[in-house]
């Protein structure tokens, strides 16, 4: 039997294993999926004038297509307009540009003598004839050249001068699949590698006549091929090459409210349950073998302030039909279901999430397996209360409606119980299809690979909600 003060001492261990996080979300704001398409966003600059580097290519159109999900640039070794080399180079220019946000993509790259690959930033101020570059100011999120192992990141400005200040590092097989991103405020420019930092820059008050770095910026991708970083000796027998990216999304910040992380392993008590180690980020345990009528209890999780709260649940399922539900205090307080979608395999992760409506107060929090068929590496609850994280209808706050897993392939969960019975979802050309709304979800498999958006209206509220068709 434990003592009084083995239950507190257990008590406080489970704290410390729940994360609590007090910073500043990052909202979604813009993305390329490169699902089946080139978003109508991205501007093809083309041409063999030597790009202000005395680059070998000429870029053309063509170069750049989308395959199995994703863009690809292919630098090839042939003869066209004055060039012995072809490729592709894009930007966002005149289209989406941004103050401050992160921005990242998922990579694979060539790597041999003569290549120079980039996904980076300029100032939307460059073609002003008063000002060009560098005082438009330009940010290198990733740049690879030659062989080896190293990525570089940099920024470029002018400070009585054209100036530069940058940083490095080396990773393992980068011609694999690597995240690559900035996280750029106020303040400073901060360098990522598969969520790992390398580099930072303060820019806070435009020190050292950094003023360029706070104003909108336009993203550009390009595969060259020569010039005076890498040089000019070419291993002609690695052509064509061929830079891959799976996806560019922009984030940019909103207030937060207090979040807590819970690890599904480091339950209070639980029943018919298993743990395994997990492959989804950050490793760990997750928890599995979960058959209906199991579950999991996590002590003294805290609800600062009645209102609206995020529940968001890291998950994987190979079958159809799973299903958990939560609950405070052994099933006093019913906080509602939530459909886990087949995410293709046990260790292929997706967050799902719902809202649900507290009072303030320390519970004792529940999931219980009401299908079998989950595994579940954590749980988040954040509180909503700012504009950004909630909708106001009829002067009640309601959590935001979406939709999961996003892309799909197949089946649409919405995140709250909708009330009407069918939904209209509507192409990029404007085409509408309408759907009928079945235990909470819409089923999609009929519509091509593609961009979509699903067009709701409920209490006089129209909401358009976007997801992809993969």
């Amino acid at each position: 039997m434990k003592t009084k003060n083995q239950y507190i001492i257990y008590t406080l261990f489970l704290l410390l294993l729940m994360n609590t996080v007090f910073c500043q979300n990052w909202q979604l704001v813009w993305q390329d999926e490169f699902t089946n398409t080139i978003s109508s966003d991205w501007v093809f600059e083309t041409g063999n004038d030597g790009w202000g580097n005395n680059e070998l290519q000429n870029y053309r159109r063509e170069n750049a297509t989308v395959e199995n999900g994703n863009l690809v640039i292919t630098a090839k070794k042939e003869a066209i307009g004055g060039s012995n080399y072809t490729s592709a180079r894009m930007k966002t220019y005149g289209k989406k540009s941004w103050k401050y946000g992160k921005m990242e993509a998922r990579i694979a790259m060539p790597s041999f003598q003569g290549i120079w690959p980039a996904f980076w930033m300029l100032g939307d101020n460059i073609y002003d004839p008063n000002v060009g570059w560098p005082k438009c100011g330009e940010i290198d999120i990733m740049e690879h050249v030659n062989a080896g192992n190293q990525i570089f990141g940099t920024i470029h400005w002018d400070h009585n001068g054209y100036v530069s200040y940058g940083g490095n590092t080396s990773i393992n097989d980068i011609t694999a699949f690597h995240t690559y991103t900035v996280e750029w405020d106020e303040n400073s420019i901060k360098w990522f590698i598969d969520g790992a930092k390398f580099h930072e820059v303060n820019i806070a008050n435009g020190v050292n006549s950094t003023n360029e770095f706070h104003q909108n910026y336009f993203i550009l991708l390009n595969l060259a091929v020569g010039g005076n970083w890498p040089g000019f000796t070419i291993d002609n027998n690695r052509f064509p090459a061929k830079m891959l990216v799976d996806y560019v999304r922009v984030y940019q910040k909103t207030t937060s409210q207090p979040s807590v992380l819970i690890q599904a392993e480091n339950y209070s008590a639980m029943n018919g349950i298993q743990t395994e180690p997990t492959t989804d980020i950050n490793g760990g345990l997750n928890v599995g073998y979960a058959d209906r009528g199991d579950w999991m209890a996590y002590n003294a999780i805290n609800f600062p302030s009645s209102g609206n709260y995020l529940v968001e649940y890291r998950v994987a399922s190979a079958v159809n039909g799973a299903k958990i539900s939560s609950d405070l205090n052994a099933g006093t307080i019913p906080l509602g279901t939530v459909n886990i979608p087949n995410t293709g395999g046990w260790q292929n992760w997706q967050t799902v999430s719902q809202s649900v409506n507290v009072n303030s107060g320390t519970y004792n929090f529940g999931i219980f397996i009401q299908n079998s068929g989950v595994n579940i590496n954590w749980i988040k609850i954040t509180k909503m209360n700012s504009k950004t994280d909630s909708t106001v209808v009829n002067d009640k706050i309601e959590a935001p409606l979406s939709v999961y897993p996003n892309p799909t392939d197949s089946i649409l969960f919405f995140t709250k119980e909708m009330s009407q019975s069918k939904v209209n979802v509507v192409d990029m050309k404007g085409q509408i299809k309408e759907y009928k709304v079945e235990d909470n979800s819409i089923d999609v498999t009929d519509l091509e690979k593609g961009i979509y958006q699903i067009a709701i209206e409920e209490n006089q509220v129209k909401t358009n909600i976007r997801f992809i068709k993969k």
